[in-house]
Formats: structure tokens, sequence, C-alpha cells
């Protein structure tokens, strides 16, 4: 199934897992939302790191090439620089997986607190 243009498609199976079906892997309602936004997190996180280490990499590098020591606090600063916008480009779908997965989030959350909010009004569905 296609997205339409301008609206995303599902990431994952995941995130878009039925809290009531049984079959769906989920413990409790929202674990696996939880789980795949820290999955996520953590290899974005992780790629953008790497690509600080490996700008400052190549600054420090091309330095020794041309005969200039080039400190290393220099290079990480200008790595973070660099890697800030250059991140925003190379790692969009990343960026974009982890949104999802924080709007999955909050939606189980949403949904959390108005099934509490009901209950708590004596609203609990049944007549």
């Amino acid at each position: 199934m296609a997205a339409e243009p301008g609206r995303l498609g599902p990431v994952s199976d995941a995130t878009n897992a039925d809290s009531n079906d049984p079959t769906s892997g989920n413990a409790a309602p929202g674990r696996s939302a939880k789980k795949s936004l820290a999955v996520n997190l953590g290899v974005y996180t992780f790629a953008r790191l790497a690509l600080v280490v490996v700008i400052a990499a190549v600054i420090v590098g091309v330095g020794l090439l041309f005969g200039v020591e080039v400190p290393v606090l220099v290079a990480a600063i200008f790595s973070v620089l660099i890697s800030l916008p250059l991140s925003l480009l190379l790692f969009k779908n990343m960026r974009i997986r982890v949104n999802e997965s924080i709007a999955a989030v909050d939606e189980d959350r949403r949904a959390a607190r108005a099934d509490l909010q009901s209950k708590l009004r004596g609203e609990d569905g049944k007549k």
C-alpha cells in the first residue's frame, strides 16, 4: 500500500501493532511503539555521532596530509558544525522514522489518558 503524497505511510508493523491483538507481540499497550522509538532514536543518534567522528577524522587526516597539525578539539568543533546540516540531508529517512515513532507513542499516551479520564468519570463503556 503506497502512501499518498504529503502523507507518511507506516514505518513498520511494530509501530502499528494492535495492542488488543494477542498475536501482535505487545506485552502491554504501547510497549512496541516505545520499543520502536527507542530503537529508531538509538540508531539515529549513533549515525549522527558516527558522522561527527568521521568528519573529525577527515579534518585531522587532511591536516596531516598538508603537514598541518589540527588540534582534536578544533576538528571536533568543526565536525559538529559541518555534520548538523549534513545529517539533515543524509539521515532524512531515519529522522522521519523517529518522528513517526514519537507520534505513535504520543497517540498511545493520549489514548491511555482518555481511557483513564473516562474511567474516572465512570464512563467505562458498560451500560
